[in-house]
């Protein structure tokens, strides 16, 4: 089995008590002095953030995020207060040609640097421990994208947070657009909670929160596209503020392939 891991290393002091454990099997707390990349592996992810030229924001390499001197910014950084990798998403900001919402996200890569694109046969699995911070009205937090197959740009999964605390997940009926929302969980803004997004076999999409999972089925017009998985902060509301967005802290990110 091949297994690619990113996991805070952390016990979230002063919050849930949450401890990230690593492949080892040990577990420390995080360094709130160290960027993102020293209390996490980011060797499998690729990070895009609100700015750059319109239609192509900024990304920067696995590379450059790895590390206790890694990359970090104010729209990528760690809490001070607990060591979460925090991500920022402000409602003006450069965006991709497919969409009008600005994100500060990881895109899964492989470990030499290519882009992750697999299959939707065998189980992929995301799971995470977060906490969204402040929000406007809606964020994505976690996806599994359509990769190469074809010419759509749509997500296969998107996992959604509302500023009422709904915890929902939209589920992509065909490559060519149109999302059925499922209300999948509830937690207060603020409060750390786990999800996990999932391809079980190839046919069924397993969403788990807080330990409740459902299941849903996968098209066969998916069948002929590859997927990654996304995480971050992908804000769904724009205006001409830079203040107001959205602010998601991670204590705990891990991905696996079988």
């Amino acid at each position: 089995m091949m297994r690619f891991k990113a996991l805070a290393t952390a016990t979230v002091a002063g919050l849930v008590g949450t401890i990230a454990v690593l492949s080892t099997g040990s577990a420390a707390a995080a360094d709130p002095n160290k960027a993102p990349g020293g209390n996490f592996d980011l060797s499998v992810w690729q990070l895009q953030e609100p700015v750059g030229s319109p239609g192509s924001p900024t990304t920067i390499s696995s590379s450059r995020l790895q590390g206790a001197n890694g990359f970090q910014d104010s729209y990528f950084y760690t809490d001070t207060r607990d060591g979460a990798m925090t991500f920022w998403a402000p409602e003006k900001g450069v965006t991709t040609p497919n969409s009008k919402y600005a994100r500060s996200e990881l895109r899964e890569m492989n470990r030499n640097g290519s882009a992750a694109d697999w299959s939707l046969s065998g189980n992929h699995r995301m799971n995470a421990t977060l906490r969204v911070v402040s929000v406007t009205s809606n964020v994505c937090v976690g996806q599994i994208h359509l990769g190469s197959g074809g010419s759509s740009t749509k997500p296969l999964v998107e996992l959604y947070y509302r500023a009422n605390g709904d915890i929902v997940a939209g589920i992509e009926n065909s490559p060519a657009g149109g999302q059925t929302p499922h209300t999948v969980g509830h937690v207060p803004l603020g409060k750390t909670w786990t999800y996990s997004i999932a391809v079980s076999g190839g046919r069924t999409i397993e969403v788990t929160v807080n330990g409740s999972t459902t299941h849903y089925p996968i098209p066969t017009s998916f069948d002929p596209y590859k997927q990654y998985f996304k995480a971050g902060s992908y804000n769904q509301s724009s205006s001409d503020s830079t203040t107001k967005g959205a602010r998601v802290a991670f204590y705990g990110l891990t991905v696996s392939h079988s």
